[in-house]
């Protein structure tokens, strides 16, 4: 039997994926400084409307205040986080000494990523580490939890026995055949919960969660739709012409420049919410994963009006 405590010490996201509630989950990205304040200030806008909370990790690899210390304010704050790691700045000796640090601080939820490359970011001079990849990283994780081994071999004292393991797929990048590949592995090595990258091609993304439902992935690994609010024209054409791996379909475009500059974040908005309303009728689609961009004091807005709110209690 199941005590209290035992139950609240698992990863919240985890126990509403496996009570069959709808997810719902936000991003929060660390300051590029030591405001803390400042960190707060975007937690109160997220706790209690999201069941967790990404924390980037030296996101489009420019400096950030640390993913693991930002978790950790996170928990101190009732916020439950996502604690990103990227395969771009540690060897597995960093990255194992992390997870066995962040877990004993609370964090129990984690996502395995390889990261943008050094040359996007503000130190493009900086040698990339890459000493595993993403699924490399899925693969070590399980091993520290399911077995309490190092990747080593050698025995943890006190293994991350709760650790939820989630990890990224891009339904848009070519080839595109390779993307449920990728997936495929990304379950093999045993991730429970993947986030899509920003999906602005609706059509693309179904045909995408067809093939994967038909693999029978959906029925092994949670998928939260990714969903990014457009603010602006100037937005949506920079992640139309400057993201890798980003589709944003000229219908999009045109839609925002039609109801004027000053109207088109809130077109950006009802454009979100309408995609909300379609990834919740999908098969396969256990959740959202919501990435509004430096926009965290709208995600309460959203997520009402996308009837994501309340969050059930679990």
């Amino acid at each position: 039997m199941l005590l209290k405590r035992d139950i609240e010490d698992t990863s919240r996201l985890e126990r509403v994926l496996k009570s069959g509630h709808f997810a719902f989950t936000a991003e929060l990205g660390p300051p590029r400084g030591c405001n803390v304040e400042k960190v707060k200030k975007k937690i109160g806008y997220l706790k209690g409307k999201v069941d967790a909370v990404n924390i980037t990790d030296n996101q489009t690899a420019i400096v950030r205040m640390s993913s693991l210390v930002v978790s950790s304010i996170c928990l101190s704050e009732g916020l439950e986080p996502v604690y990103q790691m990227v395969c771009r700045d540690r060897n597995r000796l960093a990255m194992q000494a992390d997870i066995l640090g962040g877990y004993s601080m609370g964090i129990r939820t984690m996502l395995c990523l390889s990261g943008d490359h050094q040359s996007f970011g503000d130190h493009p001079q900086a040698k990339g580490v890459f000493d595993l990849d993403s699924i490399q990283l899925i693969s070590m994780v399980k091993k520290m939890r399911d077995e309490g081994k190092f990747l080593s071999g050698a025995d943890i004292d006190v293994p991350p026995k709760k650790l939820f393991i989630g990890a990224a797929a891009n339904p848009f990048a070519d080839p595109f055949e390779m993307r449920i590949l990728r997936l495929a592995k990304k379950v093999k090595a045993g991730v429970d919960f993947i986030q899509t990258q920003c999906i602005f091609n609706m059509k693309k993304f179904k045909e995408w969660l067809k093939r994967v439902n038909d693999m029978g992935l959906t029925e092994k690994v949670y998928i939260l739709a990714g969903i990014t609010p457009l603010k602006s024209v100037g937005m949506a054409r920079y992640m139309q012409t400057k993201v890798p791996g980003m589709d944003v379909p000229e219908e999009l475009i045109k839609r925002l420049k039609g109801v004027g500059k000053e109207k088109a974040a809130e077109e950006g908005i009802k454009i979100a919410c309408e995609q909300i309303e379609e990834l919740k009728e999908l098969k396969g689609v256990a959740g959202i994963h919501l990435m509004a961009i430096e926009w965290e004091h709208k995600v309460p807005e959203i997520a009402e009006r996308a009837g994501l709110l309340p969050r059930p209690e679990v």
